[in-house]
Order: structure tokens, then C-alpha cells, then sequence
């Protein structure tokens, strides 16, 4: 008599960033049973970053559980080919090249991994758990080190022929512009992403002898500048103004072509509140196509971005066909 395969009613879920690796242990019903995390950029060596993440996910499976009960793991990274497990060559991580992420992964874990866009992933952790439940037809962005972003069509992720769709941040939206990280000139990504925000900042107080909180700082961020504008700082104000009019440009083009119901805005730039949506708003509608005005809703993301991401890696981790070494 054949014995009933023991049903595995756990995943893994991995959130790769550039400043940041955050894993979880994800049980069937979505609830997070245990997490932790670590620096990315104190590994600039691909092979030292996998060992670090496989003895980190292997510890703490054994901590909590044991590995028999782990069915797959799923990895949301930037630059991600979700149809091949590849990495390409992030723009804000020190790893260049094809970087057969799932397959490395797999081959040190024995366990099936998947792998998806961080913007691909976000987008699942919204619909399954967060503002875009029940919608079929929306857009997330996500907002951070770059700008990324990802579709759904009548409830289906729009992937593209090799799984690189979505990448909004690399959309030219000025003619001989900024040169951005991927090499190219005039990204939005340049404007929208963290060093983008940063440069503007810098760019306004070089052309202007207008006092600013923004002087004292050594180190400036968008959190920083955000809170200055809570100061009433004009010329962080500025910086958010402008960002949100190359923001909103770059959304309205984007929504011209699939006509979402909703725009979802995620990640740290996100938090930047009033200082970056009002401005936003003013250019979407400036610039989309009539029939949409005042028809699309643009949102900011009500779930806490490590633990979204790590939801929507396992949602991919389910999905993925079950493979194991341990069979």
C-alpha cells in the first residue's frame, strides 16, 4: 500500500533590494510565521550573496519547523526575467550580467525556486492581499532606488515576450536628459528614483541662493527631504513638485495605453504624502487622454512593503511547480 504524500503547507518568500535582503517563512493561509534580513550591498559577489541567503532561509526553516514541511521558495529581485529565473544586469546592484538566480538557489536548496520582478511581485502582493484586491485591470509602480512598475489585464499579469515588461522606469521622458543607471539618457527613472530625487534637490539649491533645511544635510534622502518639506522648506517642496510632474507625465502615458481602473504607488518614495501626490495628480490629468480624466484613481499602498513583497515572493513560490532533491 502506497503512503499519502505528506502535503508541504509552507513557502518561502524573498525580498532582494538594494539596501536590503528580507526572507519569510509563509504558511498556506498567508500568514507570516517567522522573518528576518540583511544587508544586500555587504555581499557584491553573486556566489557570497546566494551562500549568505541559503544558510540565512535554511536556519531559519530549521528554527521554525524543519525543512520537511517547506514547499518552495519565490524571490522578487529588480531586473528580473520571470520566464527564464534570470537577473539582468540591476541597474542599482553591483551584479552585471545574466545571473541564473532560481537555478542557483535550487541547486544549493533542493527545493523549486521562483523568481520575479520586484515590480511583478509587488503587483501580486496587492491584488492578493492589499488595495487592488478585486480589481482585474491596474497598475502598480513601484517607487524607490528605481522606478518599476507591472499591469494587470482582465485579472492576468501583462509579462511581455520574455517576461521584461513594466520597466517604466527606463521610459524616455526627456530628449538628451539625465543619464540614467541603464546607461541611457532622459529615464524617468532619473527624475523619479531615489538619486534622481536627491540631484534635484542638489540642482535646485546650486541655481538658487533661497535658504534651505536641505543645506545643513550631509547625506540628503527623499525621507529627508520629505520632512523638510513638513518644515515648510520651499525649495524641498520644489524638489517633490517637480518630481511629481515627471512622475505624473510618465503615469498618464502609461494609463493612456491600457486604461487601468486604478494606479498603485509603492515604496519608500511613496511616503512622501501630499508633498508628491497633489503634483502628481495635477500632471496625470494634464496629460492623459481625455476620456480617462478624472476617471483613474491613483493610490498609495496601505501594506508594509518588506511584508507585501515577501507575500507576493509567496504567491510566486506557490505557483511554481513542486520540485525537491529530498524525494
Amino acid at each position: 500500500m502506497e503512503m499519502e504524500e505528506e502535503f508541504k503547507s509552507r513557502v518561502v518568500g524573498v525580498d532582494l533590494s538594494s539596501d536590503r535582503t528580507t526572507y519569510a517563512i509563509v504558511d498556506i493561509r498567508g500568514r507570516i510565521i517567522a522573518s528576518s534580513y540583511f544587508e544586500t550591498d555587504k555581499y557584491p559577489d553573486i556566489n557570497d550573496y546566494v551562500s549568505k541567503l541559503t544558510d540565512e532561509i535554511i536556519n531559519l526553516v530549521e528554527a521554525n519547523g524543519g525543512y520537511g514541511i517547506i514547499r518552495s521558495v519565490g524571490i522578487s529581485v529588480p531586473s528580473a526575467c520571470d520566464i527564464l529565473g534570470r537577473m539582468v544586469s540591476p541597474p542599482n546592484l553591483p551584479w552585471k550580467g545574466n545571473i541564473p538566480l532560481a537555478a542557483m538557489m535550487r541547486d544549493r536548496m533542493g527545493l523549486a525556486v521562483a523568481l520575479g520582478n520586484d515590480a511583478y511581485v509587488a503587483a501580486l502582493g496587492e491584488q492578493v492581499y492589499g488595495s487592488a484586491h478585486g480589481m482585474k485591470n491596474f497598475i502598480v509602480v513601484a517607487l524607490s532606488s528605481g522606478t518599476g512598475s507591472c499591469f494587470f489585464s482582465d485579472g492576468h499579469a501583462h509579462m511581455g515576450f520574455e517576461g521584461f515588461s513594466g520597466e517604466l522606469g527606463h521610459v524616455c521622458i526627456e530628449n538628451e536628459g539625465r543619464l540614467c543607471g541603464c546607461g541611457s539618457r532622459g529615464c524617468l527613472e532619473a527624475y523619479t528614483g531615489t538619486k534622481g530625487i536627491i540631484y534635484t534637490a542638489q540642482e535646485l539649491m546650486a541655481n538658487s541662493d533661497e535658504p534651505s533645511l536641505m543645506r545643513d544635510v550631509e547625506h540628503l534622502s527623499p525621507r529627508i527631504i520629505k520632512e523638510c518639506c513638513d518644515k515648510g522648506d520651499a525649495l524641498a517642496i520644489e524638489t517633490f513638485r517637480r518630481t511629481g510632474e515627471y512622475l505624473g507625465l510618465g503615469l498618464a502615458n502609461y494609463a493612456s495605453l491600457v486604461n487601468p481602473q486604478a494606479i498603485i504607488l509603492t515604496g519608500g518614495i511613496s511616503h512622501a504624502g501630499k508633498w508628491l501626490l497633489e503634483p502628481t495628480r495635477v500632471s496625470f490629468e494634464k496629460h492623459v487622454f481625455y476620456t480617462m480624466r478624472d476617471r483613474v484613481k491613483i493610490l498609495v499602498s496601505k501594506l508594509d512593503g518588506h511584508e507585501r513583497d515577501v507575500l507576493g515572493a509567496s504567491v510566486l513560490a506557490w505557483e511554481v511547480p513542486e520540485y525537491s532533491l529530498f524525494k
